[in-house]
This record gives structure tokens, C-alpha cells and sequence, in this order.
């Protein structure tokens, strides 16, 4: 979420200096939300929205609330997360469908704010859910958008009703009512009306759309605005709100490095919620926009529920089953770890999975040098070996390894690393499938689980049973480091109670899937 990560920035240091203090004086107060405002203002937010949620925060962060509080630093951030979800648009809000199909969504929007690739993306995402999306191409004005739109509707799987050629000619508001009824005859029933857009706000447009509106009677009518475009967003969104009028907000490329904050005043200045975020280029980076989460990202608490959701889109159910059932009985191999590797690749970036981990805003740059090319080099080793080899990695020796190396382009320690890093993770495997816990490098135990055979008793000298007695130093200390129980640290300001995933946690994803 680059949009709003100078916000999250400033946001997470001013709360930082909030974690020493046992108790905040009005002072604390004032400076906290005084950095607030300087942090919305410089993201971008407009002033009227500013005002009011600093006003909001001050008065509950005096309140009884924070003073009685055990923790009153904590008890402030959760206040700016609630004011934050409010400003957001406060319970996320769903499509509505029309009780007898179609459904006609409307979109518009300036030109360039990504409406025909939105078109696309809700197309397809509306087939995922068993929907029959027709898109109408009702841009006849930019040149090729027509085309634009049946390659968008074709990569994403969805029916284009596209009867003029565009590029100036043909009667957008006929277009739009003949593809109503064409979705009507064919039984499509979700209409999704791709409308022409400026580069400014005007007359023209404005004429236009709420021609469109009037011809269709849309069961929804979707702004889309560009994330990035600064102050703008919110006078171009009153514009349209006074010419148009729009049922919901629909945020495009929140994967850009702008400020954003002018974009999260939408909600608050129309009235109107926010129902979608696209988040990426590709036809899968759609997201059902959920205010608690945004708040959640942007204060670098995570967003653990999305993750979650996208990891349940991704993996199928039965597959999983059988694996699990597999692992009781027989050994974790290559081919399975492949299995998981393809699975994982169809829920997209993992920098972007891993950017919605708690706390991962404090190491932007080692995220940032994640390299997602790993995956396929994994996949492209376990690939130039034998069926024979995936099943059983202790057959590869010297030779075997070094044709494994020439057939995937790698080098042999490459070879050597994948094969000890999936050793490490076929002991893990097992031992989950025993009902055991893994420790995992980087991890401490999960605390209040405890560990299989350790009493918690300490011997003459203070030190605790089951420590290494390994010769190897370095074997030892890392034994023993395995073995220290780490406190639970809470997320980056003791909300949410998870940790945030250190460096040598990272560092271990990567090495899972390929060069250390």
C-alpha cells in the first residue's frame, strides 16, 4: 500500500514517542495531535476533514477514557484508529443487486482514473461469484477505448456489447440503453457501463453522464478516482456529486508512491462510501474496501483478515485435506512442495501478502529487497528433476545434483541450498502433522503453548533443562536461541497482540524458496 506510506510514517513515529510515557499531560496531548495534523495536511487531506478528526481525537484523548486507562499511549492509537475507520466511511458497504436482474453499474469518472480497467477487474471478480457480466462500451470519445475495453473484457473472461467503432462516432446514451436491453435478451445479469471521462470537469461530461443515468437507471453508480491526484480528488469528486451524483467510491492505483490522503477525504466530504480499492495492474488486484483494514494498514497494525481471505481464495480446500492427510502417513516431498509453491503463486505478490503482516512498516527496505523471483527459481530446479528425485531428495548426488543445475539455469550450491532449506521445512511439516509445534527460525515458542518435554524447571546454576550440549559454538547458540521463550511483544503499539516478524524472519521466507 505505497499510496499512504509516508502517512504511515509519520503516524507510527509520532505514536513511537508516545510508548514511553507511563502517563499522557495535556501537553502529550497537544503534541500528539498537533504532529497528526501536520501529518494528514502534508498527506494531502483536506482541511475541513483534518479539523475535524484532530478535534475528535483531542477531545476523547483528554477524556476519562485515556486517564483511567492501564495503558494510556495504547488507549490514544486506538482512538486514532476508530476516528480513522470513520473517516474511511466507517462499516464497508457491499454492491446492491437489483431484485430482477440486471443489475446496471454505471462508472465514471475523469479521464484516466482507470475506469475501463475497473470494468475489467469487477467483470471478472463478478464471475468468480457466478455472476454474468456484460460490459457496454459507452466511451465513444477517447481514442480506442472500444478496444480497450473488449481486450480488457476478453482477458478477464467477460462478454464486450460493443456496436459502434468510438473514436468519435456513435451516440453513447443509445449504446448504453441498447446494452441494457441486450443483457435483458441474453440473459446477462450484470450490466457494467464503461463511460467516457475528461480530463477536466465539464458541461459536455457532466451533460453526458447524467444522460447516461437518466437512460439506464442504474442500480449503482461507481466514481472512480484516481488515488494519486492530490487536492483534486475532493473537487472533482463535489463535481460529480453536484452534476452526476454516485452511489460509491471506487479508489484506483493505491499501488503508487503519491501521498494519497485526498483520496481518503472522499468518503467524508460526499457522503458516499468508498466499496472498492485496486490495488495493482493486474486483473486480480481488486479489493472489497474495508475501512477497518485500510485504518489497520495505514497505521501499521496490519490487515491480517485480508490475508487471510486471499490465502482461502487461493488454496483449495480438497487439495489441502489430502496433503494434510498424506503427512500423517508419509513423507513431505519435492513434489508436494511444489504443489504448495503453485498455490502460493496465484495469490499474487509476496511482498504484498508479507506488507500486511503487523509491523512490517518498519522494514520497508528489506521487504522492498524481497525478491519474488526466488519462487520461480525454486520452481524451475524442483522442475529439472526426475519424478524419482522429487519423491526421494536423498538420492541426489554429485552428478545428479549438477545436471539438475545446467537444466534450471542455477548453479550447484543453489541445488545444495534448496534441498538443505527443504529438508528444514519437510521436518516442520511433519512435525505439524504430528499435532507438534515447529520452531521456526527467527520465531521464538508460541508463548503459552510451551514445548513438548520442557518442565520450565531450573537446574543448580540457574540455567534452564534442555539446553544444547553441542560442541559446534555456533550449533549450540543457535540451539539455545530456539529455546528462549520470547514475550509476547504485541503489534508495533500493543494492539492486536501479534508480533511484528523480525529480519531473520524474512530472511528465512526467502531462503525457503530459494539463495539465502
Amino acid at each position: 500500500m505505497a499510496t499512504f506510506g509516508t502517512l504511515s510514517d509519520r503516524l507510527t513515529e509520532t505514536f513511537r514517542n508516545l510508548r514511553t510515557k507511563g502517563k499522557l499531560t495535556p501537553a502529550d496531548v497537544d503534541g500528539t495531535v498537533r504532529e497528526i495534523r501536520r501529518a494528514l495536511l502534508d498527506a494531502d487531506v483536506a482541511l475541513a476533514v483534518v479539523k475535524d478528526f484532530t478535534a475528535k481525537v483531542r477531545e476523547r484523548a483528554l477524556g476519562d477514557e485515556v486517564s483511567k486507562a492501564l495503558n494510556p499511549a495504547q488507549q490514544v492509537v486506538q482512538i486514532v484508529n476508530e476516528e480513522l475507520v470513520g473517516i474511511l466511511g466507517g462499516e464497508q458497504r457491499r454492491l446492491v443487486f437489483a431484485k430482477t436482474p440486471p443489475t446496471v453499474i454505471m462508472l465514471a469518472g475523469l479521464q484516466g482514473s482507470g475506469k475501463t480497467t475497473f470494468a475489467g477487474k469487477l467483470a471478472k471478480q463478478l464471475e468468480s461469484e457466478g455472476h454474468t457480466p456484460l460490459l457496454v462500451a459507452a466511451d465513444l470519445q477517447r481514442p480506442n477505448a472500444v478496444t480497450q475495453l473488449q481486450v480488457v473484457g476478453e482477458r478477464a473472461g467477460a462478454a464486450v456489447f460493443a456496436p459502434e467503432p468510438g473514436n468519435g462516432v456513435g451516440d453513447p446514451v443509445r449504446v448504453a440503453q441498447d446494452g441494457v436491453a441486450y443483457a435483458r435478451r441474453q440473459q446477462h445479469d450484470v450490466v457494467i457501463i464503461d463511460t467516457a471521462g475528461r480530463l477536466g470537469v465539464d458541461a459536455e461530461l457532466m451533460k453526458q453522464a447524467s444522460d447516461i443515468r437518466k437512460a439506464t437507471d442504474p442500480d449503482e453508480v461507481l466514481f472512480v478516482i484516481d488515488a494519486m491526484i492530490g487536492q483534486d480528488a475532493v473537487n472533482t469528486a463535489k463535481a460529480f456529486q453536484e452534476g452526476v451524483d454516485f452511489t460509491g467510491v471506487v479508489l484506483s492505483k493505491l499501488d503508487g508512491d503519491a501521498r494519497g490522503g485526498a483520496a481518503l477525504s472522499v468518503a467524508s466530504v460526499t457522503g458516499r462510501p468508498i466499496i472498492f480499492a485496486s490495488t495493482g495492474e493486474n486483473l486480480e488486484d481488486l479489493e472489497p474496501f474495508h475501512p477497518d483494514r485500510m485504518a489497520s494498514r495505514i497505521l501499521d497494525l496490519g490487515d491480517i483478515l485480508t490475508l487471510i481471505e486471499q490465502a482461502q481464495q487461493a488454496f483449495d480446500e480438497e487439495e489441502a485435506r489430502k496433503v494434510a492427510e498424506k503427512l500423517a502417513t508419509e513423507a513431505f516431498t519435492l513434489e508436494d512442495f511444489l504443489d504448495q509453491l503453485q498455490q502460493m503463486k496465484k495469490m499474487g505478490s509476496m511482498k504484498k501478502m508479507l506488507g500486511m503482516l503487523p509491523g512490517m512498516g518498519q522494514m520497508k527496505q528489506q521487504l522492498e529487497d524481497f525478491d519474488e523471483r526466488e519462487i520461480d527459481r525454486t520452481e524451475a530446479i524442483i522442475r529439472s528433476m526426475t519424478p524419482a528425485e522429487r519423491r526421494n531428495p536423498k538420492i541426489l548426488n554429485g552428478s545428479r545434483r549438477l545436471r539438475i543445475a545446467r537444466g534450471s539455469g542455477m548453479t550447484v550450491t543453489d541445488v545444495n541450498q534448496l534441498v538443505q532449506r527443504f529438508e528444514q521445512a519437510a521436518k516442520m511439516m511433519k512435525t505439524v502433522a504430528r499435532g507438534g509445534m515447529p520452531n521456526i527460525p527467527g520465531m521464538g515458542p508460541v508463548p503459552g503453548m510451551g514445548r513438548p518435554g520442557a518442565s520450565g524447571k531450573r537446574g543448580k546454576k540457574g540455567k534452564a533443562k534442555g539446553g544444547s550440549r553441542s560442541g559446534n559454538p555456533a550449533k549450540r547458540a543457535a540451539e539455545n536461541a530456539g529455546l528462549a521463550t520470547t514475550a509476547p511483544t504485541g503489534s508495533g503499539f500493543g494492539l492486536g497482540g501479534q508480533q511484528a516478524p523480525s529480519e531473520a524472519d524474512l530472511a528465512e521466507i526467502q531462503k525457503l524458496f530459494g539463495k539465502g
